[in-house]
Parts: C-alpha cells; structure tokens; sequence
C-alpha cells in the first residue's frame, strides 16, 4: 500500500547508526526536500563498534569517517552539514545510555519542532535499533506524526507497512549513496570480525521502494 506523507513543513529523522538514515530513508528525504521541507538528522551512535579491531581505522578515526560519509550522503540531497547531529552514545551498547540518547533525543525534537518524525521500529533484529525507537516512543506529544523503517534483516516488509515507491533512477542513485558509507561495505579489510554490507545486503537495502510503517499511540 502506498505511503501518503501529507504536506509536513518539518521532517526529523533519526539514525541509530551513520548509514541507518540512507538504508531506511534517503528517497523520501530527497522528495522532501525537492519541496522545500526543512530537514534534519540525528545519528544516536557514534558507530564504532563495526570495526572494533582495526589498527589502520581505530576508534576516533572509525568515528570521524563515519560522520563525514553521512555528512557527505546528505549533503547530495540537499541536508546541510549543520542540520546533522551525531549524539556520540556507544554504538552496541546503548541500552545502558537509554537516558542520555533520550536527553538528546528530546532536545534535538524540541529544537528541530518535526511535524514528521521517521525512526527505527522497535522490531528491528538489532537491539540499538529497538533502544531508539522505545527513546523516541516516550517522547511523542499531540500531533506529532510517526513513520518507522525497518533495517535488520535486510529486505523485510513488515505487517501494514505502507510503501514509497523508487523510480529506476531513484534506485540507482539509493544505491550509490548505500554504497558510499564505504567503511561499511568493504574498505577497511584488517579486522577480520568486522563489519561490511554484502552485495545481497545492499541489493535488499535498495529495493524500488522504501517501507514505513505508522506508529500509532
């Protein structure tokens, strides 16, 4: 079924992790943004946790590059580089920072006033994912509307999930942004429990159509 967005003035979208905002919502914010809507992002981890052993790509470096790729992503679809917040809480661990992701969670709604609020489900596999979506359920006020994406496992459709569909050229240009988080699909090869996108992974992550499903209270 087909996602109807309304006409919000303002669009907040939270990430757990940086590529979380292009695998679960990079067309819709780029049609939001072709109309003008004022859009911002914040990224609740800082993301370290993918390449934990790494010597060529320690922590604050980890850290520093994986900012610059959401910064550089969004940047192509028009989300300025001080519209993207990165709150910094540890990436794996944050279900014992629940109150600090919250804290900054509210000030960045408080500050941005979304009329529209994209998140992560609370059924994602990954369990900073669920820590968010739960931070971000207590703070919903009155008329302030909600739109969940899933991401883990790649490519699932969730019950009463309503769809955006992608042209060819959106999907391809999806694609390439996935594939520009380039910590995460292949570049840093000296960890060898780290992470990286698989090609059947990013294929899932990019399919002709992005799914949300609307929270209700």
């Amino acid at each position: 079924m087909r996602l109807h967005l309304g006409a919000p003035r303002r669009l907040l979208v939270v990430a757990p992790h940086p590529d979380d905002e292009a695998i679960g919502a990079y067309t819709l914010i780029q049609r939001l943004r072709r109309r003008g809507v004022s859009v911002r992002v914040v990224v609740v981890t800082d993301g370290a946790a993918s390449h934990p052993a790494s010597e060529r790509w320690p922590r604050r470096r980890l850290v520093a590059e994986r900012q610059r790729e959401s910064r550089g992503v969004l940047r192509r679809i028009g989300v300025a580089a001080g519209a993207v917040a990165f709150l910094g809480l540890p990436d794996g661990r944050l279900h014992i920072r629940t109150a600090a992701a919250r804290r900054g969670l509210a000030k960045a709604i408080g500050h941005s006033r979304p009329a529209l609020v994209v998140l992560p489900t609370g059924h994602d596999d990954h369990p900073d994912h669920r820590t968010v979506a739960a931070c971000v359920a207590a703070l919903r006020r009155p008329g302030l509307r909600m739109l969940a994406y899933p991401v883990w496992p790649a490519g699932q459709r969730p019950a009463g999930a309503r769809v955006v569909s992608l042209t060819a050229q959106e999907r391809l240009a999806k694609r390439h942004a996935v594939r520009r988080y380039r910590t995460q699909s292949g570049l840093i090869a000296d960890d060898p429990h780290g992470f990286a996108m698989t090609p059947a992974q990013i294929t899932a992550f990019t399919r002709p159509y992005e799914t949300f499903v609307e929270q209700r209270r």
